[in-house]
């Protein structure tokens, strides 16, 4: 009995965890780096194991940081069962495509770019559309929250509901091996309760062994409400400035809620019904479409508003932008709009090239609404930076700037240590996914209870856990 942590451990991004029980080898995620070059790299590098090795990869959520490696996986050998939530499943098919394009199209530039030097060098990505497809065909079987389902003699998992985004789970695994039994239980990524669309996290079982994000160890959440009366105080100051408000927002989760929030303020008239919104972001778009389809991870609120024939996500005059040249003729547009576009942390995608049409104006806005990693713009504007690089140019900071910590999807400080409270009294705990100061916010806080902060690539004996 064996844990191995080879991602997240020590920082937030690249979540990857192999466990060695009963003779199988079983990943908890495999995510990509997130947060600047130097980070990203890593996710070219090897894995620390062998992907031919391993014979299950069970998933947490369709994050990036959580999925984005399984393709990269499969590329290098692993032929196994990857196991998650329905709802997982199809947000993680639409994040690993969005994935594999942008890693081509990287590689594409790149490779003309070395033309141009005449230089004949092409450049690969780290993975591409029809990693994608092979890594559809791993997909096996469906876990539902609160069924145990068995992966292997010995092996017997359970999701439970994380409330963090659409299908996310808590993983409690049963094993048994040589006569001996431990419980071990993987959190994931943690929501953050009284939210609106899913239901809050889950009670956790008991454990004997925990491993626990700490993204917001060591800091508390604003509360919701003045959260999005800041939101709705935001788009009405710009908006009397004449200008445009920009949201580099989360395909998952983030964009859905805000849309949520934008129809609740013009229904309630605190926002202009005809207020032109533009979700300016593809995978953001196919998202909501697959929200739609999944009621079974919904809060009561929410599935009253199916009830009655409504959509949660429809405002009067929503446009969904999927196609490039629909998103080029936003750049017309001067003022009196609200632009969504990905990614989060400004680091790809459509919102950059908005932010390079708006972020120099005094009249616009840029308002964040999720967490911005070291080492990417959205963290940099964050931190007051005057100059931004974008797209090759140097973009002077003039729109106002807001931080609005209330929409987070991660459990704050609070809310994780009344989570692990509720596991019982483990006998070791491992926290990951977290910045320096938050992982040792959070092992002080947890103390005096056994905890562990492993970094890359480290191995620990669980057997010592077992009874």
């Amino acid at each position: 009995m064996h844990i191995e942590f080879h991602g997240a451990a020590g920082g937030v991004t690249g979540s990857c965890h192999l466990l060695e029980v009963a003779g199988k080898r079983l990943l908890i995620d495999c995510g990509m780096y997130q947060g600047g070059k130097e980070l990203e790299s890593q996710n070219a590098e090897p894995f620390g194991f062998d992907p031919a090795a391993i014979d299950y990869v069970l998933l947490t959520h369709a994050h990036l940081d959580h999925c984005g490696r399984l393709p990269l996986l499969v590329k290098r050998g692993f032929r196994g069962e990857i196991v998650t939530t329905a709802a997982s499943r199809d947000l993680a098919k639409i994040v690993m495509m969005d994935a594999a394009h942008l890693a081509e199209e990287e590689a594409r530039r790149l490779t003309h770019k070395h033309r141009l030097r005449g230089e004949s060098r092409k450049v690969e990505p780290i993975y591409g559309v029809l990693d994608v497809f092979d890594t559809f065909d791993r997909f096996g079987r469906r876990a539902d929250y609160n069924r145990p389902l068995r992966i292997a003699p010995g092996i017997r998992a359970t999701f439970v509901d994380a409330g963090h985004i659409l299908g996310s789970a808590c993983i409690l695994l049963h094993v048994r091996e040589g006569g001996r039994r431990l419980k071990v239980l993987f959190s994931g990524d943690l929501g953050n309760r009284g939210r609106p669309i899913l239901r809050d996290p889950a009670t956790p079982p008991r454990a004997d062994v925990v491993v626990m994000e700490t993204t917001y160890g060591d800091r508390r959440h604003k509360p919701l409400p003045p959260s999005v009366a800041e939101l709705y105080q935001a788009v009405l100051d710009t908006l009397e400035r004449g200008g445009n408000v920009v949201i580099p927002t989360f395909a998952l989760e983030r964009a859905q809620e805000i849309l949520y929030f934008l129809r609740e303020g013009i229904e309630k008239k605190i926002l202009p019904r005809y207020l032109p919104v533009f979700l300016d972001s593809p995978m953001a778009i196919s998202a909501t479409e697959i929200f739609r389809r999944h009621p079974e991870c919904y809060d009561r609120e929410t599935c009253a508003i199916f009830l009655e024939g409504r959509d949660p996500f429809a405002l009067p005059n929503l446009h969904f932008t999927r196609e490039a040249a629909e998103s080029m003729m936003l750049n017309q547009i001067h003022g009196g709009a609200v632009i969504m576009a990905g990614s989060g942390m400004c680091t790809g995608g459509r919102v950059r090239h908005h932010l390079r049409h708006n972020l120099w104006r005094p009249e616009c806005s840029v308002v964040f609404v999720g967490y911005a990693a070291r080492g990417t713009p959205a963290r940099a504007i964050i931190d007051g930076a005057r100059m931004v690089h974008l797209l090759g140019k140097e973009i002077p900071v003039r729109a106002r700037i807001h931080t609005i910590g209330g929409f987070s999807a991660h459990a704050d400080a609070d809310e994780l240590v009344a989570w692990h409270r509720r596991t019982g009294k483990p006998a070791r705990t491992f926290l990951v996914h977290g910045e320096t100061e938050a992982l040792a916010a959070m092992a002080e806080r947890l103390a005096p209870q056994a905890v562990t902060i492993p970094e890359l690539h480290q191995r620990y004996d669980l057997a010592q856990y077992s009874r």
